[in-house]
């Protein structure tokens, strides 16, 4: 009789358990979000954080806050996220630097896979291989390999600092060709662009939109593109998969993730309400002028990105030696 009583008192405690967690998770949100973007105002981050911040609260019913937590190469502001409540309060907006940090630093106070939960990515953006015409040192990738080959560590490249999605881009291009750059890594991608049209630097992957505006003007050589498919406004650059480099892309994802333990429902009504977010045309022309297409996900298919690209990009810093500390 004891066993039966008890054995039924459990079922109904269970019951109440998960009615009261779906009471709670239909419930949310029932205060302000805060998006947690772990770098300055005005980057690309910056833009897309600010675009959901916009246009979110009308189908959640309350204000989506940004919170910028710069410094440390985002890993400040990712460390907040990681460490918030998992309630759904806290969001992180994060590009694929947060997988590259974690081969890059020795010691990181959170784990990129394991302390977060994926919620969807929200685009893409493109890489573009690009040279000065004027130093005549290669047109393509195969002239680019060739050139190298016949003088190791000689030719240059410039980036925004060590560690970057540019750096390991390189890197990954410079160990899939046997091929050796002398790396010169900048404060930022300005200078950087400033020595590479002046004829001072050799080679540099560029983001697209900072790259187009040059090429355009005949300042600058694309050779190939980082991306899956070839880009629309390049259509005669082949991506480095069509010229045998990588069978991967190097474009930078960008997405939305929160802390590990966040419910599942309320990770897919993010997901769905961010979807239709990135559907609103003023949204995606914002997204165009940083040089970044809308792209959506399941958390799944976000969540397995996430881990293939840690994995990838931390095999290329052990070979290729690379430290950010």
């Amino acid at each position: 009789m004891y066993r039966t009583l008890k054995r039924i008192s459990l079922q109904v405690f269970a019951f109440l358990a998960v009615g009261l967690g779906s009471v709670n998770a239909q419930a949310w949100p029932e205060h302000p979000i805060t998006l947690v973007v772990p770098y300055t105002p005005g980057t690309g981050i910056d833009l897309i954080a600010r675009q959901l911040a916009a246009h979110l609260p009308a189908a959640l019913g309350q204000p989506v806050v940004v919170s910028n937590v710069p410094g440390a190469s985002g890993n400040i502001g990712s460390e907040k996220a990681a460490h918030a409540k998992p309630d759904g309060y806290t969001l992180l907006v994060q590009v694929s630097t947060l997988v590259m940090n974690r081969s890059l630093y020795k010691s990181l106070p959170y784990d990129p896979v394991a302390d977060f939960a994926p919620v969807t990515l929200t685009s893409w953006g493109t890489l573009v291989l690009v040279t000065n015409p004027q130093l005549q040192k290669a047109a393509s990738v195969e002239q680019v390999v060739s050139a190298t080959k016949s003088q190791p560590g000689k030719l240059t490249y410039a980036t925004p600092g060590v560690g970057t999605p540019h750096h390991l881009s390189m890197a990954l291009f410079m160990q899939s060709t046997g091929t050796e750059m002398l790396h010169v890594p900048y404060k930022g991608t300005a200078g950087a662009v400033t020595d590479l049209l002046g004829g001072r630097i050799d080679f540099m992957f560029l983001p697209a939109h900072v790259a187009l505006q040059h090429i355009q003007a005949g300042k600058l050589k694309a050779i190939a593109t980082g991306s899956a498919k070839r880009l629309p406004q390049l259509p005669e650059v082949p991506t480095l998969a069509e010229a045998g480099v990588t069978a991967d892309s190097v474009d930078m994802w960008y997405g939305v993730l929160a802390p590990k333990g966040t419910p599942a429902d309320v990770i897919a009504r993010l997901g769905k309400e961010i979807a239709a977010v990135l559907k609103v045309p003023a949204v995606a022309s914002a997204f165009e002028t940083q040089g970044m297409v809308p792209a959506t996900s399941t958390a799944e298919e976000f969540g397995a990105l996430v881990a293939k690209d840690a994995e990838r990009w931390a095999t290329v810093v052990k070979r290729g030696g690379i430290s950010a500390d």
